[in-house]
């Protein structure tokens, strides 16, 4: 492995160059990462996504110098900044030294500056030459602005602004916030940055968003916030698996690297397909061949036996020839990813589902709320925490009585919510839990026999979780057996609350998919920028503490029918 030393000081500017070719690690008997090339130069912005585990973190590590590969070469020119997923304070360091640590190429800098003016007015010997030098470089890293860099960033990131403070008092979020800061009002030439938006509000969002669309150096992200990608990633590599094992890259910005990982998904199923059709085909001639062969040995009655000896060879070549054909063309390309697919959710034409009047419940939805559904109705209720949009999903779904007002939901019209958190993992395989639920469902009367969907038609587990214990599972793989036990039951009304919690890139935008063009009516609570933006043309429910949001920018930041629900008359 051959790595090239990276140039620390001075920020390079045009010059600066960040490239990766072959990168390969493994850990644990594990190929983590596998032919990776990158290059980042001055204003790109590369985003990296993958599942948990694709190494995406292993990947900045590596860029960074924190990390060796095992094969590969990284060639580094410029200066790097890094803000991992966590940092720890246990070194009684305070948040102004966090900050010096980050400018100190500013800080010597600015010191050489006093240094060699000094001696420009004691006429030294050389002072004039050293006096030119440190003033390029000072003008080079902007140093006499980069405290006010820094405390701007502080200021809109939330941050703590106290330098004094000690960074053990501060918590995980608030040591993140000042050290993304510190990065951001730095003049480093590339920022690697890993789930930047962990652990900031929706102010802090929108400043990191416009920081990195504006900033003139290269920038390296690693997140599942859609939102954040779409808004900031010119270019999109992808380390989940392929159809030959390589990482993907794609141009186009996060809806380039959707259309071209949707087309590149679908090349690999019909070649999937394409492979199991030929092997199967010629499995079948071999079986043929193998069976002619055996029988050949043995004709019909008053065959001679020297036309039986002369069949022999050709059909023993034949048996040959197949099993090589066989051999040849056996099925190399792994099997493509899960898919989810939505299943076809019942309509009732020209009637009304379920309506809401007035509803309140005390001290988690104070004022009354009204809504009705019919079938393709789509509603995306939004607002901040506590402003009652899990209580309004309980009243509809009737796990929550009402304090005041009325549910009314139509005869034999199936209700369906997905809460937020998923029921206490047992040691009950995923696929007994799914058949459990559903055969209660049939029992009940909710469902037929025949409307029962199987759990492997949704295309969220693959055959290999089904047959886990429950608690073996990851947070992403329960959220999708909840998902898929919510449409067991094949609602009219379908609830969702932030359904994109754990949920993969991929599935959140298939998930997306099937609701537009579900037939039930579909009613969705979310914090999720990119979701909210993709079902802007939904009729939106925006909430507030106390009160009910009358216009679009209140809460969701888009345009689109805002529902008028009355004023509380008290």
């Amino acid at each position: 492995m051959a790595t090239l030393s990276p140039s620390f000081g001075l920020p390079a500017g045009e010059r600066a160059q960040l490239t990766a070719a072959g990168i390969h690690i493994d850990r644990g008997g594990r190929t983590v990462l596998s032919d990776v090339d990158i290059t980042v130069a001055p204003r790109s912005r590369l985003g990296i996504v993958g599942e948990n585990g694709r190494g995406k973190s292993t990947l900045l590590h590596i860029l960074a110098g924190l990390l060796e590969p095992d094969a590969g070469t990284v060639r580094r020119i410029g200066t790097i900044g890094v803000a991992e997923q966590e940092m720890r304070a246990t070194d009684g360091r305070t948040v102004g030294d966090l900050i010096d640590i980050e400018l100190a190429a500013e800080r010597t800098a600015l010191a050489a500056f006093d240094e060699s003016a000094a001696g420009l007015a004691h006429s030294a010997p050389g002072a004039a030459e050293a006096y030119a030098a440190a003033l390029d470089a000072a003008e080079t890293l902007d140093a006499w602005d980069a405290d006010r860099r820094v405390d701007l960033a502080l200021e809109n990131l939330g941050a703590v602004t106290d330098r004094s403070r000690p960074l053990a008092e501060l918590s995980v979020g608030q040591r993140y916030r000042v050290r993304l800061a510190c990065l951001l009002g730095a003049s480093h030439d590339f920022l690697l940055l890993d789930e930047p938006t962990n652990h900031l509000d929706a102010a802090g969002l929108d400043y990191l968003t416009t920081h990195l669309r504006s900033r003139g150096q290269g920038v390296v992200l690693v997140s599942h916030d859609r939102a954040l990608l779409s808004d900031v990633a010119t270019t999109m590599l992808d380390l989940d698996p392929s159809r030959d094992g390589r990482p993907r890259v794609y141009g186009g910005g996060f809806a380039g690297y959707q259309e071209g990982r949707r087309a590149e998904r679908e090349r690999w199923a019909a070649e999937y397909e394409q492979q199991q059709a030929e092997h199967a085909r010629l499995t079948q001639g071999l079986s043929e061949a193998q069976n002619r062969l055996v029988t050949g040995w043995r004709p019909d009655k008053g065959t001679g036996k020297h036309q039986r000896a002369t069949r022999a060879p050709g059909l023993v070549r034949s048996v040959h020839r197949r099993r090589d054909d066989l051999e040849a063309h056996a099925v190399s390309m792994p099997s493509p990813p899960l898919r989810f697919r939505m299943p076809e959710l019942p309509a009732r034409a020209g009637a009304s589902l379920l309506s809401a009047e007035e509803v309140t419940v005390a001290g988690r939805l104070d004022r009354p709320v009204s809504v009705a559904l019919d079938s393709g109705s789509r509603l995306a209720v939004t607002g901040v925490n506590g402003s009652g949009k899990s209580t309004l999903l309980a009243v509809l779904a009737g796990r929550i009585e009402p304090s005041s007002g009325a549910v009314r939901t139509a005869r034999t019209v199936r209700v369906q919510v997905l809460t937020q958190e998923s029921p206490q993992a047992g040691p009950q395989r995923a696929r007994d839990v799914f058949l459990a639920h559903q055969n209660r469902l049939i029992r009940a009367g909710v469902l037929t026999e025949g409307e029962a969907v199987s759990l492997a038609s949704l295309g969220l587990l693959s055959s290999a979780d089904v047959n886990k214990p429950m608690h073996e599972l990851s947070m992403g793989q329960q959220r999708r057996l909840d998902l898929a036990m919510a449409l067991a039951s094949r609602p009219h009304v379908l609830l969702l609350d932030e359904p994109t919690n754990h949920l993969s890139i991929a599935l959140v935008d298939e998930l997306t998919e099937g609701l537009d063009a579900t037939d039930a009516a579909v009613v969705l609570a979310t914090h999720d920028r990119q979701l909210r933006r993709d079902i802007e043309p939904w009729d939106r429910l925006a909430l507030e503490t106390g009160s009910l949001a009358r216009s679009a920018s209140t809460s969701t930041g888009v345009p689109g029918r805002v529902l008028q629900c009355p004023a509380h008359a008290g």
